[in-house]
């Protein structure tokens, strides 16, 4: 290789890089620091191979990424704030909660569904948030309230429109073998977890439709990741992540875009209280048939109870990568269709998708299974 065309070659990396730098600064959504990093080491390795391919070739490649990277990044810069009302269910607490002060804080109008109105969740948004967030009594299985809810949305925002719906509300239920699980349990799941926002998305998308705006549900990495003891939860959710990806194609010709956030491990109230525990591990007892309590044995069902306690332990309290994913969502001029926030989500929905079946099931148990207990029926046969 001549000394001119070397020197010629080298102009290539150097303006996909200076071009790959400017469009990076063009890509201001916050918590998109491990994108702005994977785009880098792809704009370096792009760089380094051009400089084996002819100078034509490299030009044409080089201005092409730039080009293509320019063009995506600038399709993650946020629009402007506006007041733009955002309606999010399940307030009370966890998600729901952190979101609406967050997206009050913002400068959104911001209408929160809470199961209890009068509860502690609800007063502390009152109390803590602006003049611009509204507190509606809006339990998500009672379609009433729904429709109590959209006409008190529909009065306020009157001719601004509704911009986003986030559809957060939702259940685990007591984990425990799918088998063990009441059919009360699995369809109380599906009522709020899928029914809920079904309803209140079919309630709420002509405001959506009007305003070209977002529809947000949230749904779970268990939803796409099966994990023991999740049966019922694990489905409503892998029912609602379908629900959105149908939606997405069927929203995007009237210019709605439809996202869905599924989020590994954080803590929250989800799980309920002992309190509740206690009540559901009654349930389970009350329904079982004698034979299946025979063979699982009462303090093997007792002991599911530590699953929770085990999910409690291995949490990231830390919810503001769920709380900036869904601001791109909300606010992005392009927003992904799926986000995976929290350690080794995205990981495990990758891994459960290309893997081999076994090899997930023998790393899956190994990774999240709750040791110590084994069926009654199993112990005698060991």
């Amino acid at each position: 290789m001549s000394t001119s065309f070397s020197g010629t070659a080298w102009l290539c990396p150097a303006v996909t890089v200076v071009l790959g730098g400017i469009a990076l600064c063009h890509l201001k959504s916050p918590g998109r620091a491990g994108r702005k990093v994977v785009c880098l080491a792809g704009l370096w390795g792009g760089a380094y191979l051009l400089l084996s391919l002819p100078l034509s070739w490299g030009l044409l490649l080089c201005l092409l990424s730039c080009f293509l990277t320019y063009a995506y990044l600038s399709g993650q810069e946020l629009l402007p704030v506006d007041q733009k009302a955002v309606l999010i269910t399940g307030g009370d607490s966890g998600f729901g909660h952190a979101l609406s002060k967050y997206l009050d804080e913002l400068g959104f109008t911001v209408f929160v569904g809470v199961l209890d109105e009068k509860g502690s969740g609800a007063e502390e948004l009152r109390r803590t948030c602006s003049k611009h967030l509204s507190v509606l009594q809006m339990d998500i299985t009672d379609p009433q309230q729904i429709k109590d809810a959209h006409s008190k949305v529909v009065e306020k925002v009157q001719n601004r429109g509704l911009w986003a719906v986030v559809n957060n509300a939702g259940i685990i239920g007591l984990p425990a073998d799918g088998e063990l699980i009441p059919m009360t349990e699995y369809k109380k799941c599906m009522a709020v977890n899928f029914f809920g926002a079904v309803e209140v998305t079919k309630a709420f998308l002509p405001l959506l439709r009007k305003s070209k705006g977002r529809l947000v549900n949230i749904s779970s990495m268990a939803g796409g990741v099966p994990m023991e003891k999740l049966a019922a939860y694990s489905s409503s959710k892998a029912a609602l992540t379908m629900f959105s990806a149908v939606l997405r194609q069927e929203l995007s010709k009237w210019g709605v875009k439809v996202s869905v956030i599924q989020p590994g491990g954080f803590r929250t109230n989800i799980a309920g209280t002992s309190e509740m525990w206690s009540k559901q591990e009654k349930d389970i007892l009350d329904h079982l048939t004698s034979d299946v309590q025979e063979d699982y044995g009462q303090d093997y069902i007792l002991e599911q109870r530590n699953f929770l306690k085990l999910i409690n332990t291995k949490t990231n309290t830390d919810m503001s990568p769920v709380l900036l994913d869904i601001r791109h969502a909300v606010s992005a001029k392009s927003p992904f269709a799926f986000y995976a926030p929290g350690p080794m989500a995205y990981s495990l929905l990758c891994f459960v998708s290309f893997s081999p079946t076994g090899i997930f099931d023998y790393f899956i148990k190994k990774l999240y299974r709750c040791r110590g207990a084994l069926p009654r029926a199993l112990i005698k046969q060991a």
